[in-house]
This record gives C-alpha cells, structure tokens and sequence, in this order.
C-alpha cells in the first residue's frame, strides 16, 4: 500500500472539470435570472419568480442527484478493486430506475405548480410568472437525471473531463437562446420574456444529454442492456440513495423555509434572497467540484483499502479548496457594488442585497469544509451518517435559528444567519468524525 501524496496535479484533473460540469446547471440559472432580471417591464417580479422556481429547482435536483453519488460510489469502489466487468449492467438499471424517478416527480408537480408555489407565499404577478417558468422547465426532469446518471457512471471510471465538455457546451449555447428567446429579434422571433428562459434551459438540457450519451457508448464499457436480471448491487444502489435523498430532502426544508420568508417580506426581499441564494449555489456548484474528486478518488482508495493515502489526499483537497474559495470572496469583495447590479436595477432590491451579501460570503469557508467532506463520506458509501448528519443540522440548527430570527425581526438577515449555523453544525462533526475513523483503521 503506497502513501505517496496524490499530487495537486491529479487531483484537478478530475476537479476542475467536475468544477465546470457542476456550476453549468447554477450559470443556466443565474444567467435567467439575470436577463429576466433586465426586461423593460415587471422586471421584479420576473426577477422574484425566476429565482424562486430556480432554487426548488436546484433543491429538487440536489435530491435527485444523490443518484448519481450512489452510483459514482458503486462504480468507483468497483474500479478500485479491479471489479468494473461485474457492474455493467448496474449502470444502464441505475438509469431506468432514474427516468422512472423523473416521471414521479414531473406529473405531480407539474399538474399541481400553482398550488407549490402558493407555498412559498407567492401571489399575483410573481406567482403567474412561476407557474410559466416552472411548467416548461419541468420538462428537464428526466433529461436532468439521465445526464447525472451518465456523469455518475463517467465519475466513477475517474472521468469528469466528459461531463465538463457536455455542460460547458449546454451552458454556452444556453446564454445565446436566453437572448434570443427571452428579448427576441426584430420581426424573426418574438419576444418570449420569462418563458423564453425557461424554453432556452430546456433545450440546453437536451443538448447535454445528447453528448453525455455519445461519451456513454464510444468511451465506457457500459451499454443499455438492464440484463433480465437484478444485479446483485442494485439493492445497495437504492439504499445508498434512498438515504442521500432523504438526506438532501432535509435541505430542501431549509429552501423552502427560506424562500417562504423572503416571499412573505415583500417582493424586493424575494428578489434580493434570489440573487443571494443562486450566487450561494454557484459557489456550491463550484466547491463540488472538489467534493467531487474526493467523492471519486476516495472510493478508489475504499476499493483499495489505501487508508493513509485517503488522509493525505483529505487535507491536500481541503487546503486547496478553501484556497479557491477565498479567491471567489476576494473577487466578490471587489465587485461588490457592481453584482447586484447584474441581475436587477431596482434600488430596494439592490440595497437589500448589499446589505446581505457580505454575510454570504463571510460563511463560504465553512460552506466549503462541508461539501468536502460530504464528498469524501459519499465515495465511501457512508449515507446513514451524511443523511443524520444534515437533518440533525437542519431541524436542531436551521429551524430553531430562523424562527428565532423571524420573531425578533431580523428578516432576510435572519434566514442568512440560520444558513450559518446550519453550515456549522453540517462541517465541523464531519470533519472530526472523518479524522477518527481514518486514525482508527
């Protein structure tokens, strides 16, 4: 068994892609949310209902890609151990099981979008305007799962190279349909406003899902064919992710308490929490990058039993990713003024967001620490801890600290500060446990 360090080299080969494959679904958010943001007309209120329909968005696909953890962790052990050949037929049941799991989620919600929204306090205009938005981008739901499954599967043969170029390609292309779509060409094409973001997301999506099937068949060994039978694994699969989803189903609890406040202040505090909430899903888009490659190597070394490898390559990651993570809050600090600035004019807006922003940034080094560690527990195949772990942070941490700042007033700084503790009580207990078991083998 070698110790030798996993140098910082190896291990951006496989973060900085998972880096760019994990913010395109966050930049195909903001980038609505910023052009929806600058139409002549109603402009708050499109602001206010993008952002909302995109944060149930990304909690709802955070669910839903603990899938692609679960078999990222299979896969990963299996390649470790030299054991690739036994899960081919693993993948390609992972990924119907994933489409029939898409359908589940978009026939309710997509019959029932008013109602959800009503939900999150939303009325009048920016509960017209969520509806649209949301009951086009639903569409994605199976196109979103097959995508992560197909990543998941790339990730675990220690590939996120591919993933990058199939998300970068989708978001690129995306920002040209947004324009297009959104504000229209002169007598060409008709200006769509917000459903023109959400028609722009969808066929980014499918673009993506187009290309990651093209890697799928020329460069992995796996295919289509379920097998008639159940593969031995697929009872683990679905533990693992029945835990990561309920998990991550936690964190949806805090979104949604969350975003059900802000509405509830007014729409210049649903709007400011908009802008607040997708640059706090960027940074942890960009950071899962790095949990990324500690999710993919660290079940390499499970597989391998390589303990002391595992430690090493634990701090190496932390380091390096609290390193990039100060460079973003040095960036942002820069450009203070001139972010909010990017999504909306409207001064209430923008005060309340200056306001704020500050805090955001001050608790992205404890966010960081969190989704590495996540990371790490992920490729391990550790769920029943990740999954205690974050419901514990968020109804003994989260609730009890939001409630308390919604009763002395504290509004939108209120929810900011329950995030914090809520990043707290998810990092540090991680950490520590992950240096115990570690020392213990």
């Amino acid at each position: 068994m070698t110790s030798t360090r996993i140098s910082f080299k190896q291990i951006n080969q496989l973060a900085i892609p998972a880096i760019f494959s994990g913010i395109a679904e966050s930049l195909i958010t903001l980038t609505d949310i910023a052009m929806v943001g600058n139409v002549k007309e109603h402009s708050v209120e499109a602001l206010a209902a993008t952002g909302l329909v995109g944060s149930f968005l990304s909690g709802i696909i955070w669910i839903i890609a603990q899938t692609r953890t679960s078999i990222s962790s299979l896969v990963s052990q299996s390649y470790g151990a030299n054991k690739i050949d036994q899960i081919k037929h693993l993948v390609p049941q992972a990924l119907y099981f994933n489409v029939f799991l898409s359908f589940l989620i978009f026939i309710p919600s997509y019959f029932f979008a008013q109602q959800l929204f009503e939900l999150y306090q939303a009325k009048n205009l920016v509960l017209e305007f969520s509806v649209d938005y949301y009951k086009i981008r639903a569409f994605g739901y199976p196109l979103t799962l097959i995508s992560l499954t197909l990543f998941g599967a790339f990730r675990g043969i220690q590939n996120t190279y591919w993933a990058m170029k199939c998300s970068l390609t989708a978001a690129i292309i995306h920002v040209f349909l947004d324009y297009i779509l959104i504000f229209g060409i002169d007598g060409i094409i008709p200006a769509f406003h917000i459903k023109g973001a959400a028609y722009a997301s969808l066929i980014a999506q499918l673009i993506m899902v187009i290309m990651a099937f093209y890697y799928y068949f020329t460069k992995t060994p796996f295919r289509l064919n379920p097998s008639s039978t159940i593969h031995p694994l697929f009872k683990k699969y679905l533990y693992l992710s029945f835990n990561f989803i309920l998990r991550t189903a936690s964190l949806n609890v805090a979104f949604f308490l969350a975003n059900s406040y802000a509405t509830g202040y007014g729409k210049s505090y649903i709007a400011a929490q908009s802008i607040l909430m997708n640059i706090w899903l960027f940074f942890s888009f960009f950071i899962d990058g790095y949990a990324g490659a500690g999710n993919a190597m660290a079940g390499k070394l499970q597989g391998e039993r390589n303990y002391k490898q595992l430690w090493l390559l634990s701090k190496d990651i932390s380091k390096y990713s609290i390193l990039i993570c100060s460079i973003l809050i040095a960036i942002c600090f820069i450009f203070y003024d001139k972010i909010g600035q990017l999504f909306n004019q409207d001064p209430n807006v923008l005060t309340l967001f200056k306001s704020v922003f500050w805090i955001v940034l001050f608790m992205q080094p404890i966010n960081t620490l969190a989704y590495i560690f996540d990371g790490f527990f992920k490729g391990m195949g550790d769920a029943k801890l990740l999954r205690n772990n974050l419901i514990f942070a968020t109804f003994f941490g989260f609730l009890p600290t939001i409630f308390l700042a919604d009763y002395f007033g504290l509004k939108i700084y209120g929810i900011w500060i329950a995030f914090g503790v809520w990043m707290l009580l998810r990092s540090f207990p991680l950490m520590y446990i992950f240096k115990k078991r570690i020392y213990s083998k």
